[in-house]
């Protein structure tokens, strides 16, 4: 068997798979049900909506009772850039390559030699190009589709992602002053103030995640992640910064995370995330989950 005919039996096979898990999510489980029975599993306890005071739990409640349609724009890869650009400017935003409905209508020849496919409506729909000859691109190609058939809502209940039109998103390769991925800046906004940052490293490796109070003190403390206290980050000159912009992208919210890249001393917007790991992150130690559940005032 040739490898074309490899790929279209794989993706007939995911194509089937995915349309079965799309069936047994809309119709068979209920959100309260689903956030249950994957709390249990995931954390090794019963979720608290009644009178939630953990992190986790707040979320899950979060995601049963608050809604806000200007958090599903947020949401949205693409929309999210002129949220981004009515808040703090255009100038944050990195460069916006193509926006695609259709993988069909990637023209890859028209692309510079890196760039970064994302899908705008779930989270980790990322591919990174260093360089497009390198790439498999009847690989990627298979990946991309199966992103736009589905609905990253039904699997976590994150309603934010419910309603956003799938679209893949092409933008400029960010790299540090050694060629690799920047490290990732990740700001949990409680009710427009900073609390906590999570600065991700090696992302697409050996991936760490150290995390730091607002001046900048390495916390012993991981979330889902394990962090690596012998890597020493240093204080961005651009932290100050960072965290003023935080506060302004996430002021109408009750909670969000607000990822930047600080490439050179130049803020570049990431993302905002309104439910981290889903609502399943596993705090070490567990009691600090508490603290950060106290950060949440339920609307």
């Amino acid at each position: 068997m040739n490898i074309k005919s490899k790929l279209k039996q794989i993706g007939v096979l995911t194509y089937f798979y995915d349309s079965f898990k799309k069936i047994y999510y809309k119709h068979f489980i209920s959100d309260k049900k689903l956030i249950n029975k994957k709390f249990k599993k995931r954390l090794g306890r019963n979720v608290e909506l009644r009178n939630p005071i953990y992190y986790n739990d707040k979320l899950q409640w979060l995601k049963l009772y608050w809604h806000d349609p200007v958090a599903t724009t947020c949401a949205d890869k693409y929309e999210v850039r002129e949220f981004v650009k009515e808040k703090i400017g255009g100038k944050y935003l990195n460069d916006l390559l193509g926006v695609y409905e259709n993988v069909y209508d990637i023209n890859l020849n028209k692309l510079p030699s890196s760039f970064v496919l994302k899908g705008t409506h779930g989270s980790g729909y990322n591919i990174i190009c260093e360089n497009k000859n390198q790439m498999n691109w009847n690989k990627e190609f298979v990946k991309m589709r199966r992103w736009l058939r589905n609905n990253y809502y039904w699997p976590n209940r994150e309603w934010v992602y419910k309603d956003i039109q799938p679209r893949i998103v092409c933008e400029k390769y960010l790299s540090d002053e050694t060629g690799n991925p920047p490290m990732d800046y990740k700001i949990f906004c409680f009710h427009g103030e900073p609390k906590l940052i999570q600065v991700d490293i090696d992302r697409f490796g050996s991936h760490k995640s150290n995390l730091y109070n607002i001046e900048w003190i390495l916390q012993d403390v991981e979330i889902e992640n394990l962090s690596d206290k012998n890597i020493l980050i240093e204080k961005p000159a651009t932290l100050n910064e960072m965290l003023d912009l935080s506060r302004k992208l996430s002021e109408d919210f009750p909670h969000v995370r607000v990822d930047f890249y600080n490439i050179n001393d130049k803020v570049i917007f990431g993302e905002l995330t309104f439910f981290h790991h889903g609502g399943f992150g596993k705090f070490n130690p567990p009691e600090f989950e508490l603290q950060f559940g106290n950060y949440i005032k339920q609307p």
